[in-house]
């Protein structure tokens, strides 16, 4: 743990946070503040975070291209200490990937990149996991028991955070799509002089016919002026 921690400066660094990832525009930027965070208050090597889109986890932001390599490793294996935080909803700790003997391959791996201690911390929200905060440590047993305090800290502020910039995007992009149909709607009334509700009918027709979705159908209205199909 820092010296900053060690005195009495995780409140303070922590309030901190808070107004950074409020400040954090989109999913990408929230999770690149808590990577840097974990990098300064944990005092771990490298970080990354996985999430979970559509029933798999991808990957979301590294500190380093060596944790996305760890990662894509396990992912395409389906296994390992990432995979298993995911599935179990629990932290997974790794003293020494040198001698751990769960997942061989991985320990190997991470071993041999001068990896030598390692978190993984489930981000949960209202019981679900949407994601994994990856903390390493270049040396064995690298994370004390105020450290890992401080990352099982981290990883709530990181699931609130995540939950509430992924609602944000929804909305924008909710907003987005409803500008997009008004307009293509507007194009349908206008050049066969038909009303608002006439127009949408169109349109949502075009969808289902073509299992396209809405938006995807005024999007290419705008664009060409033609109807897809």
């Amino acid at each position: 743990m820092t010296d900053e921690l060690a005195t009495g400066g995780t409140a303070d660094q922590f309030a901190e946070l808070a107004l950074e990832l409020h400040a954090s525009d989109g999913v990408t930027e929230t999770i690149d503040t808590v990577l840097a965070f974990a990098l300064d208050a944990v005092g771990c090597a490298q970080a990354g975070a996985a999430l979970l889109n559509h029933g798999r986890l991808e990957i979301a932001a590294v500190t380093d291209p060596v944790i996305e390599r760890i990662y894509r490793f396990q992912l395409d294996r389906g296994e390992g200490p990432l995979i298993a935080a995911q599935e179990q909803g629990k932290p997974v700790r790794i003293p020494d990937t040198a001698q751990d003997d769960r997942w061989p391959a991985w320990a190997a791996m991470v071993s041999t990149e001068g990896l030598r201690s390692v978190l993984q911390l489930p981000l949960v929200i209202s019981g679900r996991t949407v994601g994994v905060l990856s903390l390493h440590s270049t040396k064995a047993d690298g994370f004390d028991a105020d450290d890992e305090a401080v990352a099982h800290i981290l990883a709530r502020h990181a699931s609130v955070a995540v939950a509430a910039a992924r609602q944000q995007q929804t909305l924008v992009e909710a907003v987005d799509a409803r500008k997009l149909i008004g307009q293509a709607m507007g194009i349908l009334m206008e050049r066969f002089a038909v009303d608002a509700d006439r127009a949408f009918a169109i349109l949502r027709r075009y969808s289902q016919d073509n299992n396209v979705k809405l938006r995807t159908v005024a999007e290419e209205l705008i664009r060409t002026r033609r109807l897809p199909g």
